[in-house]
């Protein structure tokens, strides 16, 4: 596709989505990938992505959050959702933050993705002890994390104690 991240993509038409989607056409890169909320993981109640401004990544990811005191690196799983950059506040659409919070109850936090160097990082409620939802600004690598960086880093990842529940729960076959 030759795509550079951050650039519109070629087949986008405006107000209408995507000209090539499900067609002979669509890029081999584009067929592989999906976005939530076509696979319907817990986002009926989310809009399309043409209208929301933004699209929910299926590829798992990660931030390392660095404690000031220690100097300790801690790696946090996150949903990664992309966000037009010319609605840089549809990441506040009601519908994905309940969505969110849905994930944060997991152990799960959400990197906002502006292009490929700017991005977000919001914590939905049950991260902080005032119950309220936090926003850290920065940039990011623009580096994509490898697969092997992914799995390693979620293997070291917190788990929240609902996750290691469920995991349990897995395990014993229930």
């Amino acid at each position: 596709m030759g795509k550079p991240a951050g650039k519109t993509c070629d087949y986008r038409k405006f107000l209408k989505g995507c000209t090539v989607y499900r067609r002979a056409s669509m890029p081999p890169e584009c067929q592989l990938w999906s976005c939530r909320w076509l696979v319907d993981d817990d986002a009926a109640d989310l809009s399309r992505p043409d209208r929301s401004h933004y699209v929910i990544d299926m590829m798992p990811d990660y931030i390392s959050l660095r404690d000031n005191t220690t100097g300790e690196l801690t790696n946090i799983q996150v949903v990664q959702i992309w966000v037009d950059p010319r609605h840089r506040d549809a990441h506040r659409d009601a519908a994905l933050r309940r969505w969110l919070y849905r994930r944060a109850e997991k152990g799960f936090a959400a990197l906002i993705r502006f292009n490929s160097r700017e991005a977000l990082a919001l914590f939905a409620p049950p991260f902080a002890a005032d119950g309220d939802w936090h926003e850290m600004d920065g940039t990011s690598d623009p580096r994509t994390h490898t697969f092997g960086e992914v799995l390693k880093a979620l293997a070291e990842a917190p788990m929240t104690e609902r996750t290691r529940h469920d995991q349990e729960r897995e395990t014993a076959g229930g």
